[in-house]
C-alpha cells in the first residue's frame, strides 16, 4: 500500500484508542495484542504519538496511553505527516527525485488526478469518524479469531468493563 507499516499501525491503534472510554489509560500490550502487532514497535509508535502531542501516557500502576483531548478530530493525513515526518504525496510515485510537470514521470499525468482524491479522502477522514464507525460495526479493526473490536483482549476472555 502507500502507507509504511509504522503509519498502518499508528492509525490502527490511534482508532483503537478512540473505541475505548474518554481518559482510561490502555496498556500497549494491550492494544498490540488486540491488532495483532509487535508489541515492542507498537509501543515506540505509542511513545513517539505521545511526545508529537497525539496521545498522553501515563507510567506505572493504572498506566497506559490516552487520546490527547482533541485528537479524535485530527484527520489521516495529519497523522501520516506526524509519523512519516513529511509531506505526504509529495514525492513521486515512481521515486524519482525530479518529478513535477516540468519534469514528469512516465506516470505523473495519470497518477496526479488519482493522488489528488486520496489526499481529498484522508484529509476528510478523522480519527473519530472512523472510531464511530468502528462502534456502528460498520468496520472492523481486528486479529483474525477476535469475535468484537470494541471489546478489550480481557473482555474476549470474558471478562467485561
Amino acid at each position: 500500500m502507500l502507507l509504511s507499516r509504522t503509519t498502518e499501525y499508528a492509525l490502527q491503534a490511534l482508532i483503537y484508542l478512540a473505541t475505548q472510554r474518554p481518559g482510561e489509560p490502555v496498556l500497549s500490550r494491550d492494544i498490540s495484542d488486540y491488532l495483532g502487532v509487535p508489541a515492542q514497535y507498537l509501543a515506540k509508535i505509542l511513545q513517539d504519538m505521545a511526545k508529537r502531542g497525539v496521545l498522553d501516557s501515563f507510567k506505572g500502576r493504572g498506566g497506559g496511553f490516552v487520546l490527547r483531548p482533541g485528537a479524535e478530530g485530527m484527520n489521516i493525513l495529519e497523522i501520516i505527516e506526524i509519523v512519516e515526518g513529511q509531506r505526504f504525496g509529495e514525492g513521486c510515485v515512481l521515486g524519482l527525485k525530479a518529478c513535477a510537470d516540468e519534469t514528469a514521470c512516465p506516470v505523473h499525468k495519470q497518477w496526479s488526478p488519482i493522488k489528488r482524491q486520496v489526499m481529498d479522502l484522508l484529509a476528510q477522514q478523522t480519527i473519530g469518524s472512523m472510531a464511530e464507525a468502528v462502534r456502528a460495526g460498520r468496520y472492523r479493526i481486528q486479529v483474525p479469531g477476535m469475535e468484537d473490536f470494541r471489546l478489550r483482549p480481557a473482555a474476549a476472555k470474558g471478562i467485561t468493563r
